[in-house]
């Protein structure tokens, strides 16, 4: 008995000083992850945060405060890969590819066999055009997960596919069923910004010429207690589109929101024939994300797209510049199930 109370002593004191963090560090992992993904969605006082949390460390927007929120939680956990990935992701968001990759590689030290740190490897090493470690990591993952890696390969190859799609200026008539329209946030004083209208307007055009396709309005941002939904319904019904079409999708935060809450939508509808609506420089990433979701919802259908054109040339409108890339694969990952902050942040 003596030497089992020795075994269990020893034992406990080699995990509290080696494994699990203690009380402290947990409750201070809890506050820097609140004020991580607060400053995600809000911004803040960066001199207050700096005093708090980061003395020593100047911080240039709000991105920095969420970087080293999860940075320090991971110091005090370094096992918990949840927060390694939420620096990556982070990382990600400021453009940082091979501080992100770094990041996924110490993960996948920790664990060799984690499917999502690998894909993710290869799917930003793609988009930064490192073929030859996208390459090689993407073999590495078909011998051990054959049938999900063969799923995401046939997803960079769509986006690659809706990066060269042709893109419409003009409605027309097109046998389509379920028309969706991207909401953009509201100016401060909670009107329509100038390019939320133009989206409008060729929701419209493309109403008229499709009389029997239901509406989709989605964007749930509010300003002064009204979403650019709402306001987008009451547009379209002013112009005499019948409010019997619309449906307002209020909820969405933003564009993956906005492709995860339509789907349903258009899921429960059973849409056939859908035209994505939006401004030139964003039907690439809406596009892609639809369609995953769409897909994901278990509907197959069809899709075209209908844009309001932010750029002087449709030439250039058709180039897909870096940035815009890095986003896309971004932002597929998250509608594909692969969380940006896990058990926090889709």
């Amino acid at each position: 008995m003596k030497r089992i109370l020795c075994f269990l002593l020893l034992f406990s004191t080699y995990f509290s000083n080696t494994c699990l963090p203690n009380f402290e560090n947990q409750k201070l992992i809890d506050e820097l992850t609140q004020t991580g993904i607060y400053y995600y969605w809000n911004g803040g006082n960066l001199k207050k945060v700096e005093q708090e949390f980061f003395k020593g460390i100047t911080l240039k927007g709000k991105y920095d405060v969420v970087e080293e929120s999860f940075k320090k939680a991971s110091s005090l956990d370094p096992n918990r890969l949840d927060l390694r990935f939420s620096v990556a992701s982070t990382q990600i968001i400021q453009k940082k590819i091979p501080e992100a990759l770094k990041t996924y590689e110490e993960i996948m030290v920790l664990d060799p066999n984690n499917f999502d740190a690998g894909i993710l490897y290869a799917g930003y090493s793609k988009a930064n055009n490192d073929i030859s470690s996208y390459n090689k990591k993407i073999t590495e993952l078909k011998k051990a997960y054959p049938e999900k890696t063969g799923n995401y390969i046939k997803k960079f190859e769509n986006i690659e596919k809706v990066s060269k799609m042709k893109l419409n200026t003009k409605a027309v008539n097109q046998n389509i069923d379920f028309i969706v329209t991207l909401g953009y946030a509201l100016n401060d004083d909670g009107s329509m910004n100038e390019v939320l209208i133009k989206r409008l307007e060729q929701t419209y055009a493309a109403a008229k010429a499709n009389s029997n396709a239901k509406i989709i309005v989605t964007g749930g941002v509010q300003k002064t207690g009204i979403t650019e939904s709402y306001l987008m319904k009451n547009w379209l019904v002013d112009r005499g589109i019948s409010k019997d079409r619309i449906i307002i999708e209020d909820k969405a935060r933003d564009t993956v929101e906005n492709a995860l809450n339509s789907a349903q939508i258009l899921k429960e509808n059973n849409a056939k024939n859908i035209l994505l609506i939006t401004s030139a420089s964003h039907i690439r990433r809406g596009m892609v994300l639809l369609q995953e979701a769409v897909k994901n919802n278990g509907l197959n259908a069809k899709f075209d797209n209908l844009v309001y054109l932010d750029y002087k040339t449709i030439d250039e409108a058709m180039a897909v510049s870096e940035n815009e890339l890095l986003v896309i694969y971004r932002d597929l990952f998250r509608v594909s199930g692969i969380w940006a902050y896990p058990g926090i942040q889709r």
